[in-house]
């Protein structure tokens, strides 16, 4: 079936949205015709995926570096936007830190960081964008991972970081709702080709070991996310709010737990 979702006239920004799963997202929206914004740490990232999305086909394109942690930056930056926009259609919030790291040789450094990326940085986007969503109308995707529901040994910083984030959403949804704005989670499975993945399947056991564990027999790709998250932005899902929805393959049915196990093992032998 070929299908299509046309965005022209929508203003979408991706937080995260230079590289991996989140860069995916914004060049599937400027496929789309939408004006596409990213944020991220890197100024280079920033300008290189500017040109990509015009290249895309971007209505416009424009970004801005700054740090999910650092709240008036992200401020600024958003405000800067919308200024020059108008209210914003849909928020795409994926900004992640993660590492490899037993919970007894970490340090609470370690575990803070990704604390205040994923979930502390979180919270600063949603305060960021809200004065600027399109009310009624506005969509909002949060990327959440596997670790929000499945404890992964090697991963607890992460596991508690985006447990907060799907809360987040749910709570949002409950306050925002009267006024007309959806939020949700997408929950990526093993993403191919993915720095995240790397991290977490380092060795080609792993990664063997992962695609026998999804269901459909297969990783997935940035593609399979972003096009969940057309949908979740579109007319199609305008009764879908406060939900946490699983692309996967059906990984979380059954053998994504293993990964950590994985983990677990390289962590024990490494001389770290």
């Amino acid at each position: 079936m070929n299908f299509s979702f046309d965005f022209s006239n929508k203003n979408v920004l991706v937080v995260g949205g230079t590289s991996g799963i989140n860069r995916g997202i914004a060049e599937t929206f400027a496929k789309a015709g939408a004006k596409v914004a990213v944020v991220s740490r890197s100024p280079e990232k920033v300008d290189d995926t500017v040109q990509s999305l015009k290249a895309c086909g971007a209505a416009d394109a424009r970004g801005f570096a700054a740090d999910v942690r650092e709240v008036e930056a992200i401020k600024t930056g958003i405000d800067a936007i919308a200024a020059d926009w108008g209210k914003l259609d849909v928020v795409v919030s994926g900004a992640a830190g993660n590492f490899p790291a037993l919970a007894m040789g970490m340090s609470p450094n370690g575990f803070r960081s990704v604390i205040e990326i994923d979930l502390l940085g979180t919270f600063h986007v949603m305060q960021a964008i809200y004065p600027h969503l399109k009310k009624p109308g506005a969509s909002i995707i949060n990327i959440s991972a596997p670790q929000a529901e499945l404890p992964m040994a090697g991963q607890s910083h992460v596991c508690a970081a985006k447990a907060g984030v799907d809360m987040i959403t749910r709570t949002l949804c409950l306050e925002w709702g009267a006024e007309g704005v959806r939020i949700n989670s997408i929950i990526p499975g093993p993403i191919d080709n993915t720095e995240g993945m790397k991290r977490l399947a380092p060795t080609e056991k792993i990664r063997a070991a992962v695609v026998k564990s999804v269901p459909l027999q297969r990783m997935g790709s940035t593609d399979d996310i972003a096009h969940a998250c057309l949908f979740l932005a579109s007319d199609f899902a305008s009764y879908i709010s406060g939900a946490v929805i699983p692309v996967d393959g059906g990984w979380a049915q059954g053998g994504a737990a293993m990964v950590g196990a994985g983990l677990a093992e390289l962590l024990k032998k490494s001389p770290d």
